[in-house]
């Protein structure tokens, strides 16, 4: 079996932008693009972005409805990460109709290099958000009373508007390459093609595979393992109380998920990248696998969401009251006043500490 491949649209490409799943293989016939590239994907994608839009808004809407300045911090890292996701969620469609319409672009250079920004900067963004907050969990549960000087929603909406500031200035390569490629058929796709892509690729991918990756999940790693260093001494000097105990595994637990989810979201996207950098000729099964790799990846902005509610006990309890009727006012103050003293928080803290998994 012989495939060709176009190395300009983007399999090493740094972002995960739809013309990496179009390849232009050309196998005899046996490989039909209407079974994957042209079904699979844009079903798998349309449910992405559905979960993701609803998942996301529900989120920014239960927090912002939130009003206890004393959780704020942790408030301020989750509506940015829920609306990085979003933004670019809401641009998803543009590239669902770009696989159905097998690689064509029909929407001009001007919204491709916006398209394709809105990509790289959902992987940059959230990685930066999300080691921005393992940070502060770090800071907030091994040293509690220090932190506090400069652990300030100020200081918190200017974290955010650096890391704004870092992704915009670390899709450069975005900003410079991506452009309509002609594609075989006389039609015009959407991607990045480097100037010597043949050069270029390796260190664009090692830029990304570093960048977006490999150092903030250290970051990230070292961070929850102290975490829980630092919760299992607490639990230990004080084995007589049932309710530190309790504390202790929830935050084991929900620790453990977000490591998980963030390595199994992002790693396979970022090995193959790798692996694609010794490989001549890519076969088949390496496509396909590829294809289900930005599928993971992607689906991490739909996942979050999710986390949030299943692991976090205090945000169930603060969605529900997001939603209750303006007649309920007498136990919806209840929940809240129990939220803002700090009772029943997974963290024995106001409001839901949890770290996103995301990377885009």
């Amino acid at each position: 079996m012989e495939f060709q491949i176009n190395h300009t649209l983007g399999m090493n490409d740094c972002t995960p932008n739809i013309s990496k799943t179009e390849q232009n293989f050309s196998h005899n016939g046996e490989l039909s693009p209407v079974t994957y590239s042209v079904f699979i994907m844009p079903a798998l994608f349309g449910i992405i972005c559905l979960l993701g839009i609803i998942g996301n808004s529900l989120v920014i809407c239960t927090v912002f409805k939130k009003s206890s300045p004393s959780s704020s911090v942790p408030d301020i890292f989750i509506i940015n990460l829920s609306m990085v996701d979003l933004l670019f969620l809401l641009g998803m469609p543009f590239l669902i109709h770009q696989l159905l319409g097998n690689g064509a672009w029909q929407f001009g250079e001007t919204m491709c290099t916006i398209i394709t920004a809105l990509d790289a900067n959902s992987q940059f963004t959230s990685t930066y958000i999300l080691t921005a907050m393992s940070i502060d969990r770090y800071l907030a549960t091994v040293y509690p009373f220090t932190s506090t000087r400069f652990r300030k929603p100020a200081a918190a909406i200017l974290t955010i508007c650096v890391l704004w500031a870092l992704s915009f200035l670390s899709i450069t390569p975005v900003w410079m390459y991506a452009q309509l490629i002609p594609l075989p058929g006389g039609i015009l796709g959407c991607g990045i093609q480097l100037p010597d892509p043949q050069r270029d690729i390796y260190w664009y991918t090692l830029y990304q595979f570093f960048l977006a990756f490999a150092i903030p999940f250290a970051v990230i790693t070292v961070a929850y393992r102290r975490i829980l260093i630092r919760m299992a001494r607490s639990s230990q000097a004080l084995t007589g109380q049932r309710c530190t105990r309790l504390r202790t595994k929830k935050v084991t637990r929900i620790a453990i998920a977000i490591c998980l989810a963030f390595f199994v979201c992002w790693a396979p996207f970022h090995v193959l990248q790798l692996v694609q950098l010794a490989m001549h000729q890519p076969t088949l099964p390496f496509y396909y696998a590829y294809n289900v790799a930005i599928s993971m990846g992607y689906a991490n902005s739909c996942l979050n969401p999710f986390i949030y509610i299943l692991l976090g006990q205090n945000f169930r309890r603060r969605i529900v009251v997001s939603v209750q009727p303006a007649g309920l006012g007498e136990d919806t103050s209840q929940n809240r006043l129990k939220s803002a003293r700090g009772e029943a928080s997974d963290f024995g803290q106001p409001l839901l500490h949890l770290v996103s998994v995301s990377a885009r």
